[in-house]
């Protein structure tokens, strides 16, 4: 009887271990096996990573940076397009001005060339000429008259020191009568625009005459008077 429920007792402490040792091997969550192997989502504000007062202050300022890079560069786009703007206004004022010199100065021409086919027409029609004469004499008059309402006003060389800067010369002659670099003659008269030279005049200019040409002549005559 004994002996019956010593192995009946065994019996139950073997069964005992085999189901502690089986619950030991069980898997420790009760979730699906698969569920271990899926990937983990996680969303930004996970991945984000917190952001010290520094970090933050930095990117801030460049932040500010950028917005105001964005300001200069319209600033500046604007202040292109109003420069080129204002430079092709100026260009079209210039030329506008140009054309309206030009149109006036034309303009003030034409009586001039009224005058001059008033005094062919009296040269035409034959006489003594006096008509031809005082026709041109009224248009050098009104030419010159326009000349001046311009600024553009005659130079006087004839008896005063050549002056590269106001006259051209064009011929060197002795003499005894003008001191050496004097002009004695004009070929064409020199004008000018307030004090800016228009035109220089040509002109002629004394220069001393040859030394020895007087007294090689004087001496040539001696020699025949002494003969």
């Amino acid at each position: 009887m004994s002996k019956h429920k010593d192995e009946k007792h065994r019996h139950h402490e073997s069964a005992a271990e085999w189901s502690l040792g089986h619950d030991e091997r069980k898997p420790a969550s009760d979730k699906p096996a698969d569920a271990a192997e899926r990937p983990i989502e996680l969303s930004p504000e996970d991945l984000a990573t917190p952001q010290s007062p520094e970090t933050a202050g930095l990117s801030e300022q460049l932040a500010d940076k950028d917005r105001e890079i964005a300001e200069l560069k319209d600033k500046y786009l604007r202040a292109l397009a109003d420069t080129e703007n204002i430079r092709k206004r100026m260009r079209q004022q210039s030329e506008d001005t140009v054309r309206l010199q030009r149109e006036n100065l034309l303009r003030d021409l034409l009586p001039i060339t009224d005058n001059l086919e008033r005094a062919v027409e009296a040269a035409s029609g034959g006489g003594n000429g006096k008509p031809i004469v005082e026709g041109v004499e009224m248009v050098l008059r009104a030419l010159l008259d326009f000349l001046r309402t311009n600024g553009v006003i005659p130079r006087e060389s004839v008896g005063r020191p050549f002056d590269p800067q106001f006259h051209e010369a064009v011929d060197h002659v002795e003499s005894v009568e003008h001191p050496p670099n004097t002009v004695i003659s004009e070929f064409h008269r020199g004008y000018q625009v307030g004090e800016r030279v228009l035109r220089p005049a040509r002109v002629a200019v004394a220069k001393a005459p040859a030394r020895d040409g007087p007294s090689r002549k004087n001496g040539e005559g001696g020699g025949v008077e002494n003969n």
